[in-house]
């Protein structure tokens, strides 16, 4: 059995959100369409004996407790598992951008360590542990694009064409309990159906959380319209600040090399993948 890994957390982006209501305990129930794109985090996992968790930041430093250690665990609580692990981190993805950085380190590290300590929990078990972080974690747990409803646990698989995006991340961030706390927020989007997506994936809907978003956050805005000085159609991603837009064909090779972004922002030319990096990580995957 190995005992170290090096494995790769893609970032994703919403290719529109739609709020459709909110649950009586106050969760928001939403339709929205995740792609993986090329965008990741890398994580270093080595194991330990004794059951001790540790953390090494190889990059930016990260909170104390942050989802990592937290997956790591539950994984250990959910299965009485003795073994330890010492991880480290190289962030890339920037956090409250509404990529999902840290929910995908979580489900990376649910994943590899479930092969790691020889648990053979099914995909389906570890993203019933992945719900109990956040969210977003069963998707990336789930192994390709989806079509996210619910809460963000009911999760179809999505079948994507390549495509490539610019993504444009500003220096201030947005936390997402500000967004989905507004009281101007719209949260009676009429329900979407796939095949009305599937017309046009990369033209769909809207991102209902964007008019608050530019509200407390004029960045937003910024990005937006910096994207549209270059010709292309922009939008927010999740509930975080950054933006993104379909790149056509011919525009291609006119930004391979990244262009100007306003200062200290972070620009990257990405494209999606077909399936996650981890996909057949777990027992019965194909």
């Amino acid at each position: 059995m190995r005992s170290l890994y090096d494995v790769p957390a893609p970032a994703k982006l919403n290719l529109f959100l739609h709020i459709t209501g909110r649950r009586a305990e106050g969760y928001h129930l939403l339709q929205s369409a995740f792609m993986l794109i090329d965008w990741c985090d890398t994580l270093h996992f080595e194991r330990r004996a004794g059951g001790a968790i540790t953390r090494q930041d190889l990059g930016l430093p990260l909170p104390p407790e942050d989802l990592v250690l937290r997956a790591a665990r539950a994984l250990q609580q959910a299965t009485g598992c003795a073994e330890g692990a010492h991880i480290g981190i190289l962030k890339r993805v920037p956090s409250q951008a509404g990529m999902g950085g840290g929910s995908s380190d979580a489900a990376s590290t649910l994943l590899a360590l479930n092969r790691l300590w020889g648990l053979q929990l099914t995909r389906a078990q570890l993203a019933q542990i992945g719900l109990s972080l956040g969210a977003d974690v069963p998707f990336f747990i789930h192994g390709g694009h989806g079509w996210v409803e619910g809460i963000g646990e009911q999760i179809q698989s999505l079948a994507l064409p390549p495509a490539r995006f610019l993504v444009a991340k500003p220096p201030q961030g947005l936390q997402t309990g500000a967004i989905f706390g507004a009281p101007d927020l719209k949260r009676d989007s009429e329900p979407a159906i796939i095949s009305g997506f599937a017309a046009d994936p990369y033209g769909f809907g809207r991102n209902d959380l964007q008019p608050v978003a530019q509200r407390l956050c004029p960045q937003v805005s910024e990005g937006i319209e910096w994207l549209s000085r270059l010709g292309l159609q922009g939008r927010m991603t999740g509930s975080g600040s950054a933006v993104f837009a379909r790149v056509p064909q011919a525009q291609e090779a006119d930004l391979a090399a990244t262009p100007q972004a306003p200062a200290d922002w972070q620009v990257r030319l990405c494209s999606n993948l077909e399936v996650h990096p981890l996909s057949g990580w777990a027992p019965g995957d194909s």
